[in-house]
């Protein structure tokens, strides 16, 4: 049966069922490549070593150095450790911890670890062992000499702060008649020093 509609609102018609049907359909599904990451993939598997900064040590003693190692994700740390070197000489070989006095030297951090999988039932699935190094220049600066110390032993104060403070009050210099008896409770570099902690000098020297 022919339409009866004049071509005019017959074309009005059509383009107007056109538009109801498009906003009735359903919204786009945005393509799983354009969504937001999952979790898993926020999380990636790394073992990253990171640099060891600059150390002080304290005056006329050595600077502790440990490892920095960050891991992140599907992994577990087997070892940190180091291995340091000065003027080509080793001096550490995996070692947890170093201590070292001050001075320039080559260090490398070792790091032995495993990552795993898990499977359809939550069991983890390792990896064999893998290692990882950095090698690095690390510098130890000196600290600051400061005016008093402690003992090095029982009746020794260290070389460069000769003067025993003992406990009562009273401070001995090098060469005085009671100074290799005195049992020292602190240590000075100067007779100033020990004067200005409140300490007196001995009446025998």
């Amino acid at each position: 049966m022919k339409s009866t509609l004049p071509a005019r609102r017959h074309g009005r018609l059509v383009a107007l069922v056109t538009a109801v049907t498009l906003l009735a359909a359903p919204l786009a599904v945005v393509p799983a490549a354009l969504s937001a990451p999952s979790a898993s993939a926020a999380t990636a598997t790394s073992v990253t070593i990171k640099k060891i900064g600059t150390k002080t040590a304290p005056y006329a003693k050595k600077a502790t150095v440990k490892p920095i190692v960050v891991a992140q994700g599907k992994v577990s740390v087997k070892s940190k450790t180091l291995t340091v070197k000065k003027s080509g000489k080793t001096i550490a070989k995996n070692k947890k911890s170093v201590r070292l006095k001050a001075g320039t030297y080559k260090v490398t951090t070792r790091v032995t670890y495993r990552t795993y999988r898990l499977t359809s039932a939550h069991t983890k699935v390792w990896s064999a062992t893998k290692a990882t190094t950095r090698t690095q220049t690390l510098v130890v600066k000196q600290g600051k000499k400061p005016s008093q110390t402690s003992p090095v032993s029982k009746y020794d104060c260290p070389s460069w702060a000769p003067i025993k403070g003992n406990q009562s009050g009273i401070y001995h210099v090098p060469g005085g008649r009671y100074y290799k008896q005195t049992t020292p409770e602190k240590c000075f570099t100067t007779e100033s020093a020990a004067r200005k902690a409140g300490y007196r000098a001995s009446k025998n020297g």
